[in-house]
């Protein structure tokens, strides 16, 4: 089963892992997951057999619309 990637993807996609997300959005490790499981964060993809990465305009939008909640602009 092949997968694309969304439409919207125009160039060069970055991969961040789990040190780089914890640092680019405040939370540590358990609050990311938790916020995955309640389906409040972006999936990870998978990278190999033990290793998941997520893709850094997905951690950019998540941040972004963090930033419109906070200060009224929209949804969480």
């Amino acid at each position: 089963m092949n997968k694309q990637l969304p439409s919207h993807t125009s160039g060069p996609v970055s991969v961040l892992r789990l040190p780089a997300v914890k640092s680019r959005v405040g939370l540590g490790r358990s609050s990311i997951y938790s916020a995955l499981a309640r389906g409040e964060f972006p999936a990870p993809v998978k990278l190999g057999e033990r290793a998941v990465g997520w893709i850094e305009s997905d951690i950019d939008t998540w941040i972004s619309n963090r930033i419109n909640a906070t200060r009224g602009g929209g949804a969480a």
